[in-house]
């Protein structure tokens, strides 16, 4: 038989979402929710799941994805996250609410070296909640300003999600990375003014003031880690290297600093560190394999052009677009992983802003700070899961501070949304070229 647009769309989305809720994992969940619609179809074949999966995989710069984790593995068991925290708590420590404000810059700091914010939380969490707890904060506080301050590693260059999003968008990803160091920094300027009013409110305490002599002991010991994102992003932003080589280069630098130069990671541990990171980066890539079928089968439907077409009939306009594409990715970032959400509903949505005339960069931007959301809101959430298990409390105790602390990100979110320039202005004047 041949099947109808609404008839597929309801067996693949239905079946997605009766999967999700039984608890099958989302990448499996993508897979399984296609075979319906292929048994039942005469012009399609078993082989074209394994074909759009293979296709998918068949991507140079993908190989980024598994490097940035092993850059991330290796910073946080190299004992590097400590020395950034020191530099941190030097440069923000001696205002009121000390650690919190360290917490943020700390997490901008990792950000811009792993690309990762699950690393962030795990990594600079296991040390600054205890912290921050001991110093009298209050734990749901502590977990909250953590899980919200990570997100900054996928918008924060390098950024894994962009790297993804370039490959299976075919947008520059050197743009995408300077695309989201403006907001990024604003996110982390927005968390510390919460912070600020944090221990206004609750009287927190400052971390003390630093001393000159400390400060160069604390830049002398993490200038080393600092050089990485220079060496990512200037190598991507000059063309000297693609963002796969640079993935490499990082994790290759981090490799050298954790084993020759501060002596933090024996060949022993190696071997944890090289599992931890091929069994993350697999879950991930069979993700991005799963989810492409998955948007594929959409296409074959013509869901995309159904979906412009309507949107056009709406007449929303450029910002009311935008706004209803933030709205989605924000849904969808609650239930689902953002690696396959790019996939599928941003290859959806592509067509979508370009029929609004949205740039492909900024309609990034806004894709990828939606998701950054679905970090730290349940059900999913999963920064905010490592956070609470680290801070021993449930999740649903930690919720208002979340909230609180995501009001100003949201603020930001909108002002990208309503001054696209935030995004578009530095790769447009460093990258020219790339950036048309």
């Amino acid at each position: 038989m041949i099947v109808s647009t609404g008839l597929a769309c309801a067996i693949l989305v239905g079946g997605f979402l009766l999967l999700v809720l039984i608890r099958v994992p989302v990448a499996f969940a993508l897979g399984i929710a296609i075979i319906p619609i292929v048994s039942l179809d005469l012009r399609l074949t078993p082989f074209i799941i394994m074909d759009r999966m293979f296709q998918s995989y068949n991507s140079f710069i993908l190989l980024a994805v598994p490097f940035f984790l092993l850059a991330a593995n290796l910073m946080n068991s190299g004992k590097i996250t400590d020395k950034l925290i020191d530099l941190a708590r030097v440069l923000t420590g001696w205002m009121p609410g000390g650690l919190g404000h360290v917490n943020v810059a700390v997490s901008m700091l990792f950000a811009g070296i792993s690309g990762s914010s699950t690393a962030d939380a795990a990594g600079c969490g296991k040390i600054l909640i205890p912290a921050m707890v001991k110093e009298g904060y209050d734990t749901r506080f502590a977990i909250a300003i953590t899980a919200c301050s990570s997100v900054m590693g996928v918008i924060i260059p390098p950024s894994i999600l962009m790297v993804v999003w370039g490959g299976v968008m075919q947008v520059s990803v050197g743009a995408l990375f300077l695309a989201g160091a403006i907001p990024g920094i604003m996110i982390g300027l927005a968390l510390m003014g919460t912070v600020y009013g944090y221990a206004k409110v609750y009287d927190y305490p400052t971390a003390g003031r630093p001393t000159l002599s400390s400060f160069w002991v604390a830049l002398k010991g993490s200038i080393l880690a600092l050089l990485t994102p220079v060496l990512v992003i200037g190598g991507i932003v000059t063309g000297v290297v693609t963002p796969t080589e640079s993935a490499i280069i990082a994790a290759g630098y981090a490799l050298i600093l954790g084993v020759f130069v501060y002596k933090t990671v024996s060949v022993r541990d190696l071997g944890h560190i090289f599992y931890d990171t091929g069994r993350f980066a697999s879950i991930s890539l069979f993700a991005i394999g799963t989810a492409s079928a998955f948007g594929w089968m959409l296409s074959f439907y013509n869901v995309p052009r159904l979906i412009v077409d309507f949107m056009t009939s709406m007449q929303f306009g450029s910002f009311g677009t935008a706004l209803v594409i933030a709205g989605l990715f924000l849904f969808f970032g609650l239930f689902i992983d953002a690696i396959p959400t790019i996939i599928i509903l941003g290859s959806v949505l592509l067509p979508v802003a370009t029929a609004a005339d949205i740039h492909p960069v900024v309609f990034a931007i806004i894709g990828i700070v939606s998701l950054a959301f679905g970090l730290v809101t349940p059900p999913y959430g999963l920064c905010l899961l490592i956070s609470a298990a680290i801070g021993g409390m449930n999740v649903v105790q930690v919720m208002r501070d979340v909230v609180i602390i995501l009001i100003p990100m949201l603020l930001i979110l909108i002002l990208i949304i309503i001054f696209p320039e935030i995004a578009l202005w530095l790769p447009s004047t460093l990258m020219p070229n790339s950036f048309r």
